[in-house]
């Protein structure tokens, strides 16, 4: 099950999200608009969802959530942006890294 986040998750939304993968959760998190979305197979599936809801492509970053470990990862094909100068899967500027991880933990974290 794919979540859109825009207010702190609750512990049901978390245990829905992990369904798939079993021990963390792939993301596609909006910096822009401070929201993710959560869930399900491919972090593509994730960024659909977003831009669905009117994200725009340029702000929206692959993640994933370990719960049990509060950590972020950061790597993710969705992340793949030689016009943003990222070259790789995982997200190389660090400011965008630690925009992504305040929106996990703004949004996920804690529970």
């Amino acid at each position: 099950m794919i979540y859109l986040i825009k207010e702190p998750a609750s512990q049901k939304q978390i245990e829905e999200m992990l369904e798939i993968l079993g021990s963390y959760i792939k993301l596609a998190v909006d910096i822009e608009r401070g929201i993710l979305a959560g869930g399900g197979e491919l972090h593509a599936d994730c960024e659909a969802v977003l831009l669905e809801d009117g994200s725009l492509q340029t702000y929206i970053w692959g993640a994933d959530w370990y719960p049990l470990t509060q950590e972020v990862g950061y790597e993710s094909l969705i992340n793949i942006r030689p016009r943003q100068n990222n070259r790789s899967m995982e997200i190389q500027d660090s400011v965008i890294r630690q925009q992504v991880a305040e929106i996990v933990q703004q949004l996920l974290g804690g529970l």
